[in-house]
């Protein structure tokens, strides 16, 4: 059986040619690489403080256990994969909720020395087969919570991904052929536990992750132990403070944000690790009753919901003193009521490709943590571009380029790497944005999400930025509608607060009039939504937003 990485590998030969060489001995000289490996990273930070607190908030699988059961557990797992004929660079899905099982598994994968595929749980199982046919995944565990939805992941697999050799159900009934993850671990218990990770080459893949960002087709990307490791030891610790409360994680870990903030760098740190399966502020404030945790960290969706919440006590409040925020666009409202509440608020902007680009320390000034996506990081270089190729002035905007030790090794596809990846390992954020004069950067909007009316380029980031001040709104969506005398029209769909007044559109043309904004700028047509499309990150998918606008919007919602 070919190996992972010597076939993903073969298809993604341009950035490691062109710069893998160089930039590798100047990270390693600069110390932001060395040979640890991810096993090698969560298991230091398991057995250094075994008795350590390991909970699963959860309604239907809490679980409240140690660091040593978490490894025992991931060396279960390590050694059944290698009973199945799992060995280093195969690659492995693990389709789950914030549970134990994830954890577990995701360690486990490390601790093999395999390649981690995370899948958010609520993908559904035809585009699981996709996943799982383009990874050439030769294991998948996946949920068995809902019966019927596990059947169709089951069908999914078998029927459109040839590599699956393996089915592993967690909880409920497992379908005939698939195997149920107690009796997956229990092929470990004859066996001796092995003293430490297999050990692997750090330049080889640790993780395979498929994002689809806020465009329509899912992409594979490829991190190294490396760019892991260098996120988790590097980068993390500038954004949350070692003194700062435990977290409460309600981010998935088979994403970016929840896998890097909520599992790696608490095991790293050797802090408790709170991850909750379903968000809802009423159990998020017991949790916090109950532990003293603080929460909110994350995609703005976790934070908002909290200081939303009529349940939010000063007490609770309190126990929220800092937050990193992220993986979605932040406004800059929410940032500052959150400071004015005393949350010291850290934003960062980051991808899949290259998790965290920018950020900022709790110490630097709040109107920069506040109003900006933060500096480059250790190790990070970043330039802003204009349309030209040319290097854009301070406060000028244009496309963002970075590269820096947590990038990605590159794209499963090899026409993205061609079309993503300069000549010298820059890689093309597709993100629209400015420094300024003292290296702050300002995302404004992406590129394809630009409107362009009557040759007028309109970022929706700034009108959206203004519409959040608006009495009762709750989230803002401006995308370009075609039309057939301008090319498009901007039209603003909101989210308000439960019993908010619905506002006009002249009300909202006089706040953008108010706020500066000049008339160009103005939406032309006004939507109410019930939700947003979303990624797994939180960020608005505005294709699927444009594409069935009727389907997000409240029964009474009309133009204006």
């Amino acid at each position: 059986m070919q190996r992972c990485h010597e076939k993903v590998g073969a298809r993604m030969t341009r950035q490691d040619s062109m710069v893998q060489a160089s930039r590798r001995q100047y990270y390693l000289r600069r110390g932001w690489w060395d040979d640890t490996t991810l096993g090698q990273l969560i298991d230091h930070g398991l057995t250094g403080r075994p008795d350590t607190v390991f909970r699963v908030w959860s309604r239907t699988r809490p679980y409240s256990g140690t660091y040593r059961d978490v490894r025992d557990l991931a060396t279960r797992v390590a050694g059944s994969l290698h009973h199945r004929n799992v060995r280093p660079g195969d690659p492995v899905i693990f389709h789950l909720p914030n549970w134990l099982e994830a954890a577990v598994s995701f360690a486990g994968l490390a601790f093999a020395g395999a390649v981690a595929v995370p899948v958010p749980h609520y993908v559904s199982g035809s585009d699981l087969g996709k996943i799982a046919r383009l990874s050439r995944a030769r294991v998948v565990i996946t949920s068995g919570a809902d019966p019927a939805r596990c059947s169709d992941v089951v069908t999914a697999l078998r029927s459109t991904a040839p590599s699956v050799e393996h089915i592993v159900v967690v909880g409920g009934p497992v379908p005939t052929g698939c195997e149920g993850f107690d009796a997956f671990v229990a092929h470990r218990a004859s066996e001796p536990i092995a003293s430490e990770p297999i050990r692997t080459d750090p330049d080889q893949i640790a993780l395979l992750a498929f994002t689809s960002g806020t465009g329509s087709a899912p992409k594979g990307v490829v991190h190294t132990h490396r760019s892991l490791c260098a996120e988790v030891r590097s980068h993390l610790p500038i954004l949350v403070p070692s003194s700062s409360r435990p977290q409460l994680t309600g981010g998935p870990i088979s994403h970016a944000a929840g896998m890097l903030l909520g599992l790696l760098l608490p095991i790293h740190r050797g802090q408790p690790v709170n991850l909750m399966d379903t968000w809802d502020p009423a159990d998020v404030f017991a949790a916090m009753d109950a532990t003293g945790l603080s929460a909110g960290t994350g995609a703005v969706y976790f934070l908002a919901s909290l200081l939303d919440s009529p349940d939010l006590t000063p007490g609770r409040l309190a126990q929220i003193d800092s937050v990193v925020l992220g993986a979605s666009p932040v406004p800059t409202s929410l940032a500052r009521r959150a400071g004015q509440l005393g949350i010291d608020v850290v934003r960062s902007y980051g991808l899949t490709e290259h998790p965290t680009i920018t950020g900022a320390a709790v110490t630097d000034p709040a109107d920069k943590r506040e109003t900006t996506d933060g500096r480059p990081l250790p190790g990070v270089e970043l330039k802003i571009l204009r349309d030209s190729g040319e290097t854009a002035a301070p406060g000028e905007a244009g496309e963002v380029c970075a590269r820096g030790p947590d990038l990605m090794t590159g794209y499963l596809d090899p026409e993205l790497n061609a079309e993503l990846f300069d000549a010298d390992g820059w890689l093309r954020t597709g993100d629209i944005g400015f420094l300024d004069a003292e290296g702050w950067l300002t995302i404004t909007g992406r590129s394809k999400d630009l409107i362009i009316r009557n040759g007028v380029n309109i970022s929706p980031g700034e009108i959206e930025n203004v519409l959040l001040a608006l009495p009762g709104v709750v989230e803002a969506a401006v995308i370009g509608m075609p039309d057939e005398s301008t090319g498009e029209r901007a039209h603003a769909v909101l989210r308000l607060r439960p019993g908010a007044t619905r506002p006009d559109l002249e009300q909202v043309r006089r706040h953008l009039l108010g706020a500066g904004l000049t008339k160009v700028k103005w939406p032309e047509g006004l939507h109410i939504a019930t939700e947003f499309p979303r990624t797994p990150s939180g960020k608005v998918q505005k294709f699927l937003l444009r594409r069935d606008l009727s389907s997000f919007l409240e029964p009474t919602s009309e133009d204006r």
